[in-house]
């Protein structure tokens, strides 16, 4: 029988019951307890859970059953209940966050707290606390896992369902041996155009797949269906209800000018997803920054007019230690300039003349490559191309031991000197 077509909103924070089994079991016969005052009736427990399903804060819960606050909360946290609430913050949650964000781990404290884990990274960014380590996975993060992979629930929304990295997820998930329900291996071509072909009508994807079954191709849940499609191209553009939490911490990221990929890494959002919300909050355009999804400063017009001019005729490492940027930063953003580096240019007669004399004469490699202005390392490759690699034992004469200081400077005129004319008149194996 088919699955259900299955999809996350804000109220999920959780996707099966999880009850830790027994250490071990006693075989001594059973003794009577005592019952105690402060038990759990089944009423109260009943009264309890319509309570936390309004949203009632914890305070409120604990004045109508007459309990103290740390029980009432103890007794959430047992229950396993959790939720995305729409109540604000108070001073004590905010304390609680700031004295076991970093050392306990985030779904505990998400349950404690009775809020789902999303909310908790969404104010632990405007708390601006650190994020915590990666503690092992728990019981309950297990149980959710399998049960988002059985169900073919996206990775990105388990992983934001549980508070773990999209990585560290599949990591998880492969080390369990779990393989996830949308992952299937036999599409046909055929079954793959006639699903295009029903998902253009418009219909469910639970629909499309029953009709496929009916046709005779394979029974596929709803989700497999659907991340089928994806790959093809298509898309409905839903995704999961943005939170209270994610449009503040969306605001405040606005407002302090703060980069937005922490934002979309932490959130599980993807960019267009981040830029949508902002469009509908009316945020677009506020951003201090050109480009607030990019981390570090933004390339002024003045420093991509000098990374054109001097891109392939200075170093690179200069070229960083001029605009006080990194080397990756400088050689990604000239890529996305659709610049080239002078190192990658063909090599010219004259350069391979010149290469043949250093081997032959004992020029060093280092000494060649600053005089044409190349890498050494790209010099080595070259030069064993053509026949004249550095480090070959048969080399008639060896590179000098003295220090480069001392040694007279190396520049490509002097270089084509080496070579004798008649050598270069005969075209002997000297000339290009």
């Amino acid at each position: 029988m088919d699955q259900p077509f299955f999809d996350l909103d804000a109220d999920i924070v959780e996707l099966v019951p999880f009850v830790p089994l027994p250490m071990a079991l006693d075989t001594a016969p059973l003794a009577e307890l005592a019952f105690r005052a402060d038990a759990w009736l089944p009423d109260e427990t009943k009264r309890l859970r319509e309570a936390f399903a309004e949203d009632r804060s914890i305070d409120e819960i604990a004045a109508m059953l007459g309990r103290p606050w740390a029980g009432v909360a103890t007794r959430i946290h047992d229950l396993g209940l959790r939720r995305h609430s729409r109540r604000s913050w108070t001073d004590w949650d905010d304390e609680e966050m700031a004295r076991c964000y970093a050392h306990e781990p985030t779904a505990t404290l998400a349950a404690r707290l009775g809020r789902g884990v999303s909310a908790l990274y969404a104010r632990a960014r405007l708390l601006d606390l650190s994020e915590p380590g990666s503690p092992p996975y728990s019981g309950w993060e297990d149980a959710q896992l399998r049960a988002g992979y059985e169900k073919g629930v996206p990775v990105a929304q388990v992983a934001s369902l549980i508070g773990r990295p999209f990585t560290g997820i599949i990591s998880r998930a492969s080390t369990l041996g779990l393989r996830h329900a949308c992952q299937p291996d036999d599409w046909s071509d055929a079954e793959m155009i006639r699903a295009l072909e029903l998902a253009s009508t418009g219909a469910r994807y639970v629909a499309i797949a029953q009709l496929l079954t009916a046709e005779g191709f394979p029974a596929r849940n709803g989700r497999s269906l659907g991340q089928r499609l994806r790959k093809l191209g298509y898309g409905r553009g839903w995704g999961r209800p943005w939170i209270a939490e994610e449009d503040e911490l969306l605001h405040h990221a606005y407002t302090t000018g703060a980069s937005l990929t922490p934002l979309r890494e932490r959130l599980g959002r993807s960019p267009h997803s981040i830029r949508w919300r902002a469009e509908a909050l009316g945020l677009r355009g506020t951003h201090v920054h050109r480009d607030g999804f990019r981390q570090g400063p933004v390339w002024t017009a003045e420093e991509e007019a000098r990374l054109r001019a001097d891109y392939g005729k200075v170093p690179t490492r200069a070229i960083a230690e001029n605009l006080g940027r990194g080397v990756r930063a400088v050689l990604y953003h000239a890529n996305r300039m659709g610049l080239t580096h002078g190192f990658m240019r063909a090599f010219i007669p004259a350069e391979d003349r010149a290469i043949r004399n250093a081997w032959t004469y004992g020029v060093s490699m280092v000494d060649v490559a600053q005089a044409l202005g190349r890498d050494p390392a790209v010099i080595g490759k070259h030069a064993a191309r053509i026949g004249c690699r550095f480090n070959d034992p048969a080399r008639p004469a060896r590179g000098p031991r003295t220090r480069r200081a001392k040694r007279t400077p190396v520049t490509l005129e002097s270089l084509l000197a080496l070579e004798p004319a008649a050598a270069v008149d005969a075209h002997l194996p000297f000339a290009a």
